[in-house]
């Protein structure tokens, strides 16, 4: 299993492996503190983040997108995010043709997120991760899970370190969902989706994209007793028959259950199977045409290791059957390759569905009736935006960083001039303010000897040449007679308050 879970045995993941101890067991794991000390200066990760490449022929098997249709991808796929519900309904076909191709790397999470329906749920949901999150959980389930936190992707960066932020990430997600789904509790085979997704997004979203894979895609796969996946199995090996009738006469004839050989293929969705790079254009497809990408990947890899005589002749009987599908053969997993036979092979939506209830009457007459209901499975991103329509909030983008685009030199120099304009323009149009009575007296503010009368409330006129001074009394002060003083020497209070009632400057300050 760790050759299967981990890669390829390199001299690099030997190496890595040995460093502290001679045996990794369920207490240790290669995260540890004094593990990273030790090999920090050797380490080199590939491009997804795993140390050494240690998920299996990353390099070899990926296909390098020249930068220029990079750049017209994420252009097209940013204006589809952008009108989400109109591609989806009206244009989902060319959404279809995008995901085949495959997702830009810097868009695939949000792509991921919108596909699956996780970005409307989390909008229809909002808070509750967070209060799930901040609830104790199941102990049952608590310390299943915090056994089981290293032992996924243990060579990929996110995941190194024990305790660190990663398996923090996902011991978060895996809880919650044990407190959104009491009845079904957690399943190992949750642990690698999970962590997928937690490589592309945040924990909350990456809940959510959990949510949608467990009650949508796969319904049934992790609930108590595993009968959806059993069932599931019938279906592939009923299909197998008009892909590839030979393999299916020789696993028919050894008697091979299906359950055997595809259980991790299917729960796990290939992400421990299959080669990074074919992973992430398998799940590109998998959330947006649904579980027949799964069983059209599952029909390639056993057409490929046991559809020819050639092949059959090494594996005579059941256990070396199961050893060849165990080790398939890298030239059958490369990216580029295996895209291509997913597409040619003659396997739709319908065809599962039919299949599905043929093996389910076969299953009520031979053992009765299922145990644990599931909810209809969902094939498609399409059909999980019919069944659910979203509400235009739901699908808006809250972008989480906001970056001021530079404009040009000239752009500035106008604009700097237009400003320059528009404040001469209201300097002119300024006129005096009516002034109001100062409760509290300045020094240089003089007031009238109380025989005096009032002064008259000021007349606002166009053309005003003096402005009266405020009148005030007070006993302390030494009483002087009144002076006018013409508006250039204001007082400082004055000043301000005219500046700030004068909304066209206040513009430019």
């Amino acid at each position: 299993m760790a050759r299967i879970e981990n890669g390829r045995q390199s001299v690099d993941t030997r190496s890595i492996r040995t460093i502290s101890s001679s045996h990794i067991d369920d207490e240790s794991s290669f995260g540890s503190d004094s593990e990273i000390n030790g090999f920090t200066s050797d380490r080199q990760t590939d491009k997804y983040g795993f140390i050494g490449g240690a998920q299996q022929y990353t390099e070899a098997s990926a296909q390098d997108v020249p930068p220029e249709v990079l750049r017209q991808r994420e252009v097209k796929w940013l204006d589809m995010l952008s009108h989400w519900d109109k591609w989806m309904i009206k244009r989902f076909n060319k959404v279809r043709l995008r995901c085949q191709k495959g997702i830009p790397p810097s868009l695939r999470g949000r792509a991921w997120l919108y596909l699956s329906g996780g970005k409307v749920k989390r909008e229809q949901n909002h808070g509750k991760f967070q209060e799930l999150d901040s609830l104790p959980g199941d102990p049952k389930w608590i310390d299943v899970i915090e056994k089981d936190l290293h032992r996924q992707f243990p060579f990929h960066e996110m995941f190194v370190a024990r305790g660190g932020h990663g398996q923090q990430d996902l011991f978060r997600v895996l809880k919650a969902y044990t407190l959104y789904r009491p009845e079904e509790g957690y399943c190992q085979a949750q642990a690698p989706i999970a962590a997928v997704l937690l490589m592309h997004m945040p924990a909350e979203d990456a809940f959510w994209g959990l949510v949608q894979i467990c009650e949508k895609y796969l319904p049934g796969y992790y609930s108590p007793g595993l009968e959806a996946i059993q069932l599931d199995g019938e279906i592939l090996f009923a299909l197998l028959r008009r892909v590839s009738p030979l393999a299916f006469r020789h696993l028919e004839k050894h008697k091979i259950d299906p359950i055997l050989y595809m259980t991790e293929w299917f729960m796990c969705a290939f992400s421990r199977t299959l080669p990074w790079a074919s992973v992430l254009r398998v799940w590109d497809m998998f959330l947006c045409d649904g579980v027949k990408i799964i069983f059209r990947v599952g029909l390639v890899l056993l057409k490929c290791m046991l559809g020819s005589r050639e092949k059959l002749k090494a594996c005579q009987g059941q256990y070396e059957t199961m050893e060849l599908l165990r080790a398939i053969e890298p030239r059958y997993m490369q990216e580029g390759f295996l895209v291509r036979e997913i597409l040619e092979v003659p396997v739709t939506a319908r065809d599962v569905e039919r299949e599905h209830h043929t093996q389910l009457k076969r299953w009520k007459k031979n053992r009765g009736e299922l145990n644990f209901k599931s909810p209809p499975r969902m094939h498609g991103a399409r059909l999980i935006i019919l069944a659910e329509p979203p509400r235009r909030q739901d699908l808006q983008q809250n972008p989480t960083i906001l970056l001021e685009v530079p404009q040009p030199a000239t752009q500035l120099k106008k604009d700097k001039e237009e400003r320059k304009s528009k404040k001469k323009k209201s300097m002119k149009k300024s006129q005096p303010i009516e002034e109001i009575p100062n409760p509290y007296p300045l020094l240089n503010d003089f007031p009238p000897p109380p025989s005096d009368p009032p002064a008259p409330p000021p007349v606002r006129s166009e053309t005003p040449e003096t402005v009266p001074q405020t009148e005030t009394h007070s006993p302390h002060q030494q009483q002087a007679p009144p002076t006018v003083l013409p508006p250039a020497k204001e007082s400082p209070l004055q000043r301000s308050t005219q500046s700030l009632s004068s909304t066209e400057q206040d513009t430019y300050l």
